[in-house]
């Protein structure tokens, strides 16, 4: 499979099968952790981790304490698309994490990056 990233008229691909995406939150500067599949059905999550808690992120009854992070797999389907859009408060952005290395994404406010399968697997587009 294949991740593609659309930002400011671009387009990345990745061949993976995989990512992680990480962020610190904007008012509680804490850091946040989801593990991603690429699927043809769409994006499925794997786990979510949260290294504490706070206003609004509270972690979901049954959820783990694992070496100081919080985890949990969010009961949701296989998302087409990620919508990620930059609030510029934290000073960095999302960071997305493969097997083979990581890349920031949305450093500066603004502009949204979206994240989906590729169409015809493993093709660039």
């Amino acid at each position: 499979m294949s991740l593609c990233i659309l930002t400011a008229g671009k387009v990345v691909t990745l061949t993976v099968a995989a990512f992680t995406l990480s962020w610190t939150h904007s008012v509680e500067r804490t850091h946040w952790q989801e593990d991603w599949k690429v699927l043809p059905s769409g994006l499925q999550i794997v786990e979510a981790r949260v290294k504490g808690s706070g206003a609004g992120m509270e972690p979901p009854e049954g959820a783990l304490l694992r070496d100081g992070w919080w985890a949990y797999t969010p009961p949701i389907k296989p998302q087409p698309r990620l919508v990620l859009a930059a609030s510029g408060a934290t000073g960095e952005g999302w960071t997305l994490c493969t097997v083979e290395d990581c890349r920031e994404l949305g450093k500066a406010a603004g502009g949204t990056i979206v994240l989906e399968p590729c169409e015809g697997s493993s093709q660039p587009r």
